[in-house]
């Protein structure tokens, strides 16, 4: 447990304070794990009272307050379970934002997730994208709005990370095969026109807890109005999501049928981003990726 006085408590508490209208001490700050971006504690007031707060470099104070955002967007639909934001900006050097703390329990949410999760992608928006860009992971995410989702998919999500990891020094096959992709890929989407809906943007397993009610909760979106493919393609990207997730989710909401060749199109856009954020460790799992897909196209 590291000392109080060691990070920003008392400005952050000072800013609890003015945003619930409620005095907030900090007694104790203990650390949380399982993050790897940001540094996450839980704060417990000498009230008792517990609030989760993240910190991260001063520069960082934009990616809070889009965090912030996308939490109330998905808090709105009055589907599944987010923390709620409390406040954030930048105190001594470093950016924080400070949430509800919400205990997690051990329990199964799945059908309840599944249900509520169609009933979020339900929620829909004038156009593809968002009204602010945000991020994914700490990689910029570029959400200008456009009418066309393919559009939207070429040159905000594939196109820039492609353009990324061309500077971040990766060629080769894999710019010769994604520049063949963006040109082909139009045809999956053959007779198909997404449902704007809204997204979490970045719903893999360590983003889902259960609540010791049992409450599914989902937390630290990417979010944005897209198709709701991208999202169940990411469920399924690093496993973790049981089949009775999917099952109460198709009963609310059903796929399309082309969704089992789509979601290794929406999925390269994560594994491009772990290249680019983690390096070449995902450099064959992308070519391979692009591989599969331009057999379909050819």
């Amino acid at each position: 447990m590291a000392p109080v006085a060691e990070q920003p408590w008392s400005g952050i508490a000072a800013r609890v304070a003015a945003a619930t209208g409620a005095p907030f001490q900090v007694r104790e700050a203990r650390p949380v794990g399982g993050g790897c971006i940001n540094e996450a504690w839980r704060l417990v007031g000498a009230d008792g009272r517990s609030l989760f707060a993240k910190l991260n470099a001063p520069d960082r104070e934009d990616m809070f307050a889009a965090e912030a955002a996308g939490l109330r967007e998905i808090a709105a639909t009055g589907t599944v379970t987010a923390p709620a934001p409390i406040c954030h900006g930048a105190l001594q050097g470093r950016s924080f934002l400070v949430l509800e703390y919400i205990p997690f329990g051990r329990g199964d949410a799945s059908e309840r997730l599944g249900r509520e999760l169609a009933q979020m992608h339900r929620s829909s928006w004038s156009s593809y994208g968002w009204w602010r860009d945000n991020t994914i992971g700490s990689t910029p995410q570029i959400n200008t709005p456009a009418d066309d989702w393919v559009d939207f998919w070429r040159e905000r999500r594939l196109g820039y990370q492609l353009r990324l990891a061309r500077d971040n020094g990766y060629g080769g096959e894999l710019q010769r095969r994604g520049e063949l992709l963006l040109e082909l890929f139009p045809a999956l989407f053959a007779g198909y026109t997404p449902a704007i809906s809204l997204l979490h943007g970045d719903l893999w397993s360590g983003n889902v807890g259960v609540s010791d009610s049992g409450d599914p909760v989902i937390f630290d979106p990417a979010t944005y109005y897209g198709d709701r493919e991208a999202e169940i393609a990411m469920t399924e990207l690093f496993g973790g999501f049981s089949s009775r997730f999917y099952a109460a989710y198709n009963e609310q909401w059903p796929l399309d049928e082309g969704y089992r060749v789509r979601r290794d199109l929406y999925n390269l856009y994560h594994i491009l981003n772990h290249l680019n954020l983690f390096g070449g460790g995902y450099l064959r799992q992308a070519e391979q990726m692009l591989g599969r897909l331009l057999s379909e196209l050819r």
